[in-house]
């Protein structure tokens, strides 16, 4: 009967791995929920997507607006896009990274 000491072990380490995968969960869920924002430094471009990378807000000053410009228009609008992406992976890796940052995954 000396293995039944391990099952109890297994058992508890299953009920620690479920209740992680909830709190995962729970912040994944919070994370696509939140809304994220980045601009230009001259506030020109405004960005805004969820945390599922998916763009709800894209805001232009009509002073950008140069039918002979377009070129910087759309490299503005490249900059801020990424500028916020980076943002909600950060944010991902800071929220989520806790959870795996011990567990030594093959990943």
């Amino acid at each position: 009967m000396k293995g039944m000491g391990n099952m109890g072990n297994m058992q508890g380490m299953m009920q620690k791995m479920q209740k992680m995968q909830k709190e995962m969960n729970k912040e994944q869920a919070a994370i696509e929920e939140t809304v994220y924002q980045a601009s230009d430094v001259n506030e020109l471009v405004t960005v805004k997507m969820n945390g599922r990378k998916e763009m709800v807000e894209l805001v232009l000053k009509p002073e950008l607006v140069d039918p002979d410009d377009v070129e910087m228009l759309q490299d503005l609008i490249i900059a801020t896009t990424n500028q916020v992406l980076s943002q909600i992976d950060e944010d991902t890796e800071k929220r989520l990274g806790k959870f795996t940052k011990n567990l030594n995954l093959p990943f």
